[in-house]
């Protein structure tokens, strides 16, 4: 049994480097993550307390200062059966899940935040979690050097796209998908009227999410599956998402694309804007309009938006790999699901269990 965590407690680990553990969500949060990369400023306070409301379990925190100031927050709930005594960065699946470090955060500061988790966990369960993540990996090394078993299976490979090389490699889109694109607008308008909307910042609102809602209850996720993935469904992820947004800074973060037809959603582009990168968290389409090909038209007018942004680089995620390489995606990092064990008899017990934890996940094709 793991022994609880105290409501606050301050630990001075070297000169430089102190620990301190809160009950809660510390509001430190947002001061490490707006140091952190630009692709994990999303990971907010709201961001993880979206994930509390959404999927339940208390949580704590672990605060590493150097010389003062805060440069890692570690947020945790419990995680599986309790005999386990095992802990996890709450969150949501998507884009994935990680944990704020300040950009100038090194091995030490990882190696502090383990040293708070031995105290009172046997392990970290961190994931789905992207090969190459700054936190994980600073994670990984402290992990290493202390004598922790680190335990990975494979989930997925992310696709990603360069936009600035795709258009190193002459015009974007080529003139045969605008050609196509141009024709299948117009036979979309033959429908009903167009219209064309982008959800983001302020313009959040029920009824937003509630058209996002009614394209995901007639597309495949809802006719092929248990609906167990969908985003935006109450019964589904709907409420983490609903929850996220109160944070205006993530509400800024993300954005939906939507098409309508005669004033009904037919689909939409759901997306988390991370400086120059562009998380692609979800894309859908009524199967009414299938033959116009009405999700393509829709991700095909974002990325053009995309551009002019500024975005440099588009992050498709795991999965459905056909219509992603269609726009010029490559494989990008694997996405793995981390075990974390501490040191001892644990660590040893979990080497012998690591051939079982790795062929739970997805066999890895490279």
């Amino acid at each position: 049994m793991t022994k609880p965590m105290p409501s606050a407690s301050f630990t001075r680990l070297t000169p430089a480097l102190g620990l301190e553990c809160v009950d809660g969500l510390a509001l430190e949060i947002d001061q490490v993550a707006a140091g952190a990369a630009p692709s994990h400023q999303f990971l907010r306070h709201g961001w993880f307390a979206a994930a509390l409301e959404a999927y339940g379990g208390q949580a704590r925190t672990l605060i590493v200062t150097r010389e003062g100031e805060r440069v890692a927050t570690l947020p945790l709930v419990a995680a599986g059966p309790r005999r386990l005594g095992l802990m996890a960065v709450p969150g949501c699946y998507w884009p994935f899940r990680s944990f704020p470090m300040r950009v100038d955060a090194g091995v030490e500061e990882a190696g502090a935040l383990l040293d708070g988790l031995a105290s009172h966990a046997r392990g970290l369960r961190l994931g789905p979690v992207y090969d190459g993540d700054p936190a994980l990996e600073l994670l990984k090394a402290a992990a290493r050097a202390r004598g922790w078993a680190v335990l990975d299976r494979f989930l997925g490979d992310s696709f990603v796209l360069d936009l600035a090389a795709v258009k190193a490699q002459g015009p974007w889109p080529r003139s045969s998908t605008l050609r196509s694109n141009r024709y299948h607008e117009k036979q979309l308008g033959s429908l009903g009227a167009v219209r064309w909307d982008v959800v983001s910042g302020e313009g959040w609102s029920e009824a937003a999410f509630a058209d996002l809602a009614e394209v995901e209850r007639k597309s495949w996720i809802a006719t092929r599956t248990d609906g167990s993935g969908a985003k935006f469904i109450r019964d589904g992820h709907g409420a983490f998402w609903r929850a996220a947004v109160r944070d205006p800074v993530i509400a800024q973060m993300l954005s939906a694309a939507m098409l309508h037809v005669d004033a009904a959603p037919a689909a939409f582009s759901f997306d988390l804007h991370a400086g120059a990168l562009k998380y692609v968290i979800a894309n859908s389409y009524d199967p009414a309009f299938a033959r116009q090909s009405p999700g393509k038209l829709l991700y095909y007018r974002n990325l053009v938006r995309a551009i002019g942004d500024g975005v440099a680089s588009v992050d498709w995620g795991a999965g459905d790999s056909g219509y992603k390489q269609g726009t010029g995606a490559q494989r990008g990092p694997a996405i793995r699901d981390w075990l974390f064990i501490r040191p001892g008899l644990p660590a040893m017990g979990a080497n012998l269990l690591k051939g079982v934890w790795r062929r739970s996940g997805n066999v890895e094709a490279r």
